[in-house]
């Protein structure tokens, strides 16, 4: 009969366990577990905290007496194995309740030790109220002390997985929170594009970031109170500090036996999970993987390899030739409303490893536009430039991303390329996809790149392009998109209007064209193209362009305009609650519906426009749209065209305006003084015929938006006149 001693639970220990009960009922098999609690779902600790998990016992993924019951397994808790003889194949085991020690004869040993939470060296980091979450106890000693009601204010120091979870989690039971990162983004594993939204979303959602920011120092200035200094010299004041920092293998005990460690500390072993030790293996967060796109060595601690490790070295042990492939790293978080998935590798991982590649960046619908519900959801590819081969895939939005993650992590990992995207035949059904599925798009558009069909530029890319002037830059979206927001020192011509007015652009440039998401670029890119033009379509379009250039950061700063709170005007006294205000006016004049859900930019807008030419000064409107603009973009088209704005709100991806007509034609009053409130004027003063026509655009979205225009020409400017 062989003796088969696991030194850990959790993840690793318990699944390798349970697998080598079943390869061999004959064995003994017994599981050491430092801590309390044999098996935790230690993934599902925030959401604890946050009460989304209400009960407590239902993170218990087994427990001593069921794995004995139904494996019979000898779990021994609170049992810390402090040492390894190798020669005698005995494990140097102390009782944590009593002190004492022992020995366990061993045939194979399994070290699944995991990590422990990176503590940075800084003062204070011991202060009390400064708490990591790793453990059980980890959770319930940070849930006491929110469920005693006297935080108010949190500082998360590390934008991973767990810091982000915690600022949602935190959030909802009332929290103010702050996520504080080293690094110029959170969740490191996504390029900066797709991070870039998470940031929006978070301060959407009221979360402070200090991004590219370091804790420098903690300070108790009473009891229960604290500020934290960061490497800026920025204050915070808190109530409660989680350091979600990262983890550190803990590989001690390997070390302490010899075992080969990596750079990092983390134990070495083969494609069966052994060490240098043929009767010792290890799996879990403590070992370190080869990664199967880079093929170098890393270390990715997630649950989902852990469990395959386990398995893998259970089946080895018992005579299967089991191999472990490899750790690509595909996961997934909930920001809030939006979800993020990321598989294969990253852009800042392939440059460093001298690896070439493109990519390009779609945003799609997560079905069917016609279909209620619909959402967009916004995938970048990475890819080889030779075959196409796929490395790396990202996903973000509110719906059905998991499905489009998993979909791109079985072609990474089946080495499948942008064209085999093309051709996978995905479920369709209006209230779950697409005939064109967001994936296929995806491929599409990579794929055309490689063919020659279009010339994508990262927006990353676009300062240095445009310092050449033989760069233009070209904006095909329509009137109204213009004048919400545009790209500087852009020419703009609608798509529609582009073929009558190609003579108004220089073939002598090459000209990067862009609308919302790329689709209208990339017909005008194709069209300019066979008119001999130079042109390449901005990939991801103003979309990815404005959530990349605006300020990530909002830690001492007044909100962006994406973030500050829309202001609204009540036709009722201002001491009127603004619901009591909203039930009146609905009660006079229940209104309409508009469903503009799927619709992209300007389609919302456009869709407004045309309902509200149907209706009668004094009706109310209600609109539910998925577009992320859409927020700001109907406060700001209700204002400049004389109608009210009545309440606008956001809940899982759908945002839900109400609005009032008003008069068929904006009023504009002259105040005292002459001073036109609503007005604007141009004064032209080039000569180049480009420029003026440019003004001429502005000029006419600004009337159309109910604005009174002046235009005055200069001398030089009167020249376009003749």
């Amino acid at each position: 009969m062989s003796t088969y001693v696991i030194v850990g639970g959790v993840a690793g220990g318990a699944t390798a366990a349970a697998r080598l009960r079943r390869m061999d009922e004959q064995a003994q098999i017994i599981l050491l577990e430092r801590g309390p609690y044999v098996s935790f779902a230690n993934c599902g600790l925030p959401y604890h905290i946050g009460e989304v998990i209400q009960d407590r016992e239902a993170l218990l993924v087994s427990t001593p007496e069921k794995l004995a019951a139904e494996f019979a397994i000898d779990v021994r808790t609170e049992q810390e194995a402090i040492a390894i003889d190798r020669a005698a194949r005995q494990v140097v085991v102390r009782d944590l309740r009593t002190a004492e020690t022992y020995r366990l004869d061993y045939d194979k040993l399994i070290l699944s030790p995991g990590a422990r939470s990176v503590v940075p060296p800084v003062p204070g980091v011991d202060a009390p109220g400064v708490y990591t979450l790793r453990s059980i106890p980890d959770m319930d000693a940070i849930k006491a002390r929110v469920d005693a009601g006297d935080v108010q204010q949190a500082v998360i120091v590390g934008g991973g997985f767990i810091g982000l979870e915690m600022a949602e989690n935190l959030s909802h039971r009332g929290v103010a929170v702050t996520v504080v990162e080293m690094a110029p983004q959170v969740m490191t594993a996504f390029d900066f594009e797709i991070a870039a939204m998470l940031h929006r979303h978070l301060r959407e959602k009221g979360v402070r970031l200090a991004l590219g920011d370091g804790l420098q120092q903690i300070e108790e200035r009473a009891p229960g109170q604290l500020t934290v200094t960061l490497a800026s010299g920025n204050q915070i004041p808190a109530d409660l500090v989680i350091l979600a920092i990262g983890v550190r293998p803990e590989s001690e005990l390997a070390a302490r036996a010899d075992l080969p460690l990596g750079p990092r500390g983390h134990i070495l072993v083969n494609e069966h999970m052994q060490t240098a030790d043929p009767d010792i293996y290890a799996v879990g967060d403590a070992i370190q993987v080869i990664h199967p796109i880079t093929g170098a060595a890393t270390a990715i601690p997630l649950a989902g390899p852990a469990n395959r490790q386990a398995r893998i070295a259970a089946d080895h042990i018992t005579g299967k030739d089991s191999a472990y492939r490899g750790t690509m790293g595909t996961s997934i978080v909930k920001v809030f409303d939006l979800t993020a998935a990321c598989t294969g590798t990253n852009s800042q991982t392939l440059e460093k490893q001298g690896i070439p590649f493109l990519s390009s960046i779609t945003h799609s619908n997560d079905h069917v536009g016609y279909y209620p519900g619909a959402t967009p959801q916004t995938i970048k590819l990475l890819y080889a430039p030779d075959d196409g081969k796929l490395l790396g895939a990202q996903v973000v939005g509110y719906n059905a991303v998991d499905r489009s993650i998993d979909a791109l992590a079985v072609a990474v990992q089946a080495g499948m390329t942008v064209y085999d995207l093309e051709h996978l035949e995905l479920a369709y059904a209006p209230p779950y996809g697409a005939a064109k599925d967001a994936v296929n798009i995806a491929g599409f558009v990579a794929a055309n790149q490689l063919r020659g069909d279009t010339d994508l530029v990262q927006v990353q890319d676009l300062p240095r392009l445009l310092e050449s002037p033989d760069v233009g830059i070209l904006d095909v979206r329509t009137d109204a998109e213009w004048q919400i927001g545009h790209i500087p020192n852009a020419v703009h011509i609608p798509n529609t209007q582009l073929r009558a007015r190609l003579n108004e652009l220089s073939q002598d440039k090459r000209w990067v064209v862009y609308c919302a998401i790329g689709r209208r670029a990339y017909v005008m890119e194709r069209m300019l193209k066979q008119h001999g033009y130079r042109a390449m379509n901005l990939s991801g379009g103003y979309n990815t362009y404005r959530v990349v250039t605006e300020p990530q950061s909002n830690i001492g700063q007044p909100p962006a305009d994406d973030e500050a709170p829309i202001a609204i005007q009540l036709p009722q006294a201002a001491n009127t609650p603004q619901k009591e205000i909203v039930a009146m006016i609905e009660s006079e004049t229940p209104a309409l519906e508009l469903n503009a859900c799927g619709l992209q930019c300007p389609g919302p807008i456009m869709a407004v426009y045309k309902k509200m030419q149907e209706m009668q000064p004094g009706q109310t409107l209600r609109v539910v749209a998925t577009d992320p603009g859409f927020k700001r973009d109907v406060a700001a088209w209700a204002e400049r065209t004389g109608n009210t704005l009545l309440e606008v709100g956001q809940t899982n991806g759908h945002i839900t305006a109400l609005l009032r007509k008003g008069s068929t034609q904006p009023q504009v009053t002259v105040q005292e003084g002459g001073v036109l409130p609503n007005a604007k004027t141009m004064v032209v003063f080039s000569g180049d015929l480009d420029h003026a026509l440019a003004s001429f655009v502005i000029a006419n979205g600004a009337a159309a938006m109910g604005k009174q225009v002046t235009m005055f020409f200069t001398f030089w400017g009167l020249n376009i006149l003749r």
